[in-house]
C-alpha cells in the first residue's frame, strides 16, 4: 500500500539531536529540525549561510566556539552533518564536496597499500573508476562479487587482508538487493567493515546502521538534496571513534562542501520524506506498466514480486524507491532510441531529483566500466522517476517505446 511502512522494516533509533530536547522523533520531524534550531541572535527560523573562510579569534589559541577556518569547521556544514547523523541513526556524519570525495576519504582513512576490498559486481561506474584507476595504483586491491549472494561475498574475502565489504543496495544500475544484516555478519566475522552506499534508497527508505552497517555513504547530490542543483557527499559512521578518525581525514584531505552547498542540501532534506513517497508512488505505477510490455524484455525493480531481491528489500526498506531499469526488447540501438525519443523524461546523468531522468548507462554513467567485469548490458535503460503527474510520465514512455 503506498505510504505504508512495510512489515519487517526496522528504522534506526532516532536518539541524537539535542535541539529537539534529546527526545526520539519521527523521520520528518528530524529532517526539519535536527541541527536546525532558530538562529540565536535574530531568531531566524532557517539556519544562516555562514559564507566565510575564516573566523575572528578571542585570543591566540582561543577560537570562538571552536571555529577557526571553514575547511575545518563551518556552522552551516555542521547543521547538515547533525541532521544526517540523526536521519541515519549514527553518532557522526561528515559532509563532502561530492559522493566520490566521501568515498576516497573513507578508503584512505580505513585502508593502506596492500589491503583488499570486496565491491559489487555491478557497482556505480564512478565507484568502479575510483577503485580501478585511482586506488589500485595506490596499492589497494579489490574483487567484484555478487552482493546479493552472501556466500559469494564470503568467498571473495581474503582473511587478514580484506578491510571493507562495499555494498550498494539497491545497486546502480541493475537494482540488485543485498541483505545488509547477512553481509554485516559476513564482514564482521572477517574483521572487515561493512560499508553501504545508501544513495538509491535514501535514509527515508533504508537505514543500514540499524542492520549492522559500519559506515553509510551517500551522494547527497541525489535524493537527499533532491533538486538537481547541488553536488555533495556524506559519510555516517556507526562508531564514534571511527567517525572521529574520518573527521580528521575530512579536514586533512580537505574535500569539504562549501556553506552554500551545505545550505542547499539541508533545504532539500526538509522535504525528503514527502518527496520519496511520491517517487515511490510513481515508480510503482511505471514498473507495473513496463512489466510485460511487448517492447520491454525485463524490468528491474525490487518492488515487483518477480524481482529476486523482493523479499529482502521488503524486510529492510520502507518502500522500494524511485529507480527503475529495464532492458529494451529490441537490443542496444532500441535502448538508445528510447532515450533519445523521451521528452518529459530528460536525457541526463544523475538521479534523485524532482524531475524524471532517463539515460543509457552503458554509454553514459557506466561507460568507465566498459570492457571490465562490471560492464552493463547494452540494452539497458535507467529511469530516475520524478514527482510529476504519473499519467504524463506514462504517456511519455509510451511514445518513447515507439
Amino acid at each position: 500500500m503506498p505510504g505504508a511502512t512495510r512489515v519487517g522494516f526496522q528504522p534506526a533509533a532516532t536518539a541524537g539531536p539535542t535541539n529537539v530536547s534529546g527526545m526520539s522523533h519521527g523521520f520528518e520531524t528530524l529532517a526539519i529540525h535536527a541541527g536546525q534550531d532558530p538562529e540565536a541572535r535574530t531568531g531566524a527560523v532557517i539556519p544562516p549561510i555562514y559564507q566565510t573562510s575564516t573566523y575572528a579569534q578571542d585570543a591566540v589559541g582561543a577560537p570562538r566556539q571552536g571555529y577557526e577556518y571553514s575547511r575545518s569547521g563551518n556552522p552551516t556544514r555542521d547543521a547538515l552533518q547533525e541532521c544526517l547523523a540523526a536521519l541515519e541513526g549514527g553518532p557522526v556524519a561528515l559532509a563532502f564536496a561530492s559522493g566520490l570525495a566521501a568515498e576516497d576519504t573513507l578508503l584512505r582513512t580505513v585502508c593502506k597499500p596492500g589491503d583488499h576490498v570486496v565491491i559489487p559486481d555491478d557497482a556505480y561506474g564512478g565507484t568502479y573508476r575510483l577503485f580501478a584507476k585511482v586506488a589500485e595504483r595506490w596499492g589497494l586491491d579489490y574483487t567484484p562479487a555478487k552482493v546479493s549472494d552472501p556466500a559469494a561475498v564470503r568467498a571473495a574475502i581474503r582473511p587478514g587482508t580484506t578491510r571493507i565489504v562495499w555494498v550498494e543496495t539497491p545497486t546502480n544500475p541493475l537494482l540488485g538487493i543485498a541483505d545488509i544484516a547477512a553481509l554485516a555478519a559476513v564482514a564482521h566475522e572477517a574483521d572487515a567493515l561493512l560499508v553501504v552506499d545508501n544513495t538509491f534508497a535514501s535514509p527515508y527508505l533504508q537505514q543500514p546502521i540499524a542492520f549492522g552497517a559500519d559506515v553509510v555513504v551517500h551522494s547527497t547530490t541525489k535524493y537527499v538534496g533532491g533538486h538537481s542543483d547541488v553536488v555533495g557527499g556524506a559519510l555516517i559512521a556507526a562508531d564514534r571513534a571511527l567517525g572521529e578518525e574520518l573527521r580528521y581525514h575530512q579536514n586533512a584531505m580537505g574535500a569539504v562542501n562549501g556553506p552554500f552547498d551545505a545550505w542547499l542540501t539541508l533545504r532539500g532534506i526538509k522535504t525528503l520524506g514527502v518527496r520519496m513517497d511520491r517517487h515511490c508512488d510513481n515508480a510503482e505505477r511505471i514498473a507495473a506498466y513496463l512489466d510485460g510490455h511487448a517492447k520491454v524484455g525485463q524490468v528491474l525493480y525490487p518492488g515487483l514480486p518477480s524481482h529476486p531481491g523482493h523479499e529482502v528489500a521488503a524486510k529492510q526498506m520502507r518502500r522500494f524507491g524511485g529507480m527503475i531499469s529495464f532492458r529494451a526488447a529490441g537490443g542496444e540501438e532500441h535502448a538508445v532510441e528510447i532515450c533519445n525519443r523521451a521528452k518529459l523524461f530528460v536525457l541526463a546523468e544523475s538521479l534523485g531529483g524532482v524531475e524524471s531522468l532517463i539515460e543509457h548507462p552503458g554509454r553514459m554513467t557506466h561507460a568507465s566500466a566498459a570492457g571490465s567485469p562490471l560492464e552493463v548490458p547494452g540494452d539497458l535503460v535507467r529511469l530516475s522517476v520524478g514527482i510529476e503527474t504519473v499519467d504524463d510520465l506514462l504517456a511519455d514512455l509510451e511514445q518513447a517505446l515507439g
